[in-house]
């Protein structure tokens, strides 16, 4: 089987203490540290997964820059068999909408059976692989936390639904599909595999490598565009209930009756 996954290098919050700039609009992206989007990388350990039971090859691409290459080195460190990278100055600024259809256009040069994304990845908008699916006319499941492969046609997916509850799909492939947290534990990179593919060659493909119209993509063809990012206004610091859970639930009955959150 062969599979992709789409993958994007963020700020890593865990190391960063995230500020916005004075024009607010972005964060101060000077001396940040960057990791892979969490979600991306449990879609990568997923396809390594399916790989090592069913045979194939996986292929890591990312949307960015040079520095971007490092999150694919990673990834191939970890299991990944091929990394792209797409980088061209008239991708920059793109919306959701241009990233998927830069992604369209790389997917098309290859044959794959299933495309996957992390379902939080485009500034948290969760958008890009449903673009992608729509683009492409392929079936698509979202949340995804549980894949077993009934045959080389076909999948079953299981997503994350509300209240708790599990939905179970069939999916014909290929397909595309956005996989949740908790899919699976990513396996850990040591040193040595981050050495083995330190000298291996990633292509790097523009936008006339994909046959891209250049104003489509980028600012000039985003439909959406940020306007400013703000911190919101800090409220009252929170009140702190003492007592017995009787004491407690008491209180927090004459709070709720006096808010007018319940009569």
């Amino acid at each position: 089987m062969e599979i992709l996954v789409c993958v994007k290098r963020v700020p890593d919050t865990s190391e960063n203490e995230i500020e916005i700039n004075s024009d607010g609009s972005d964060i101060e992206r000077d001396d940040l540290v960057y990791s892979v989007n969490e979600w991306d990388n449990y879609a990568v350990e997923e396809a390594i997964q399916i790989r090592d039971n069913v045979g194939g090859s996986v292929t890591v691409v990312t949307v960015g820059d040079e520095e971007d290459e490092e999150v694919l080195r990673r990834e191939m460190a970890m299991g990944a068999d091929n990394g792209i990278l797409i980088s061209d100055d008239a991708f920059e600024g793109s919306d959701g909408k241009g990233i998927a259809s830069i992604l369209k256009a790389e997917i098309e040069k290859g044959k794959y059976d299933l495309i996957m994304t992390g379902a939080q990845a485009d500034a948290g908008a969760g958008q890009v692989g449903g673009m992608l699916a729509a683009m492409m006319d392929l079936p698509y499941a979202s949340l995804v936390n549980s894949i077993d492969i009934i045959d080389d046609k076909k999948i079953k997916a299981g997503r994350e639904v509300e209240g708790g509850n599990q939905e179970m799909n069939e999916i014909d492939l290929p397909c595309v599909l956005s996989i949740q947290t908790g899919i699976n534990e990513p396996r850990y990179v040591g040193i040595r595999g981050i050495r083995k593919v330190a000298s291996v060659e990633i292509p790097v493909h523009g936008a006339s490598d994909l046959g891209i119209d250049a104003s489509s993509v980028g600012e000039n063809g985003a439909k959406v565009k940020r306007l400013d990012y703000y911190l919101p206004d800090l409220g009252e610091g929170a009140e702190m209930l003492e007592g017995s859970t009787d004491e407690i639930v008491e209180k927090m009955i004459e709070l709720l009756k006096s808010k007018g959150g319940i009569k």
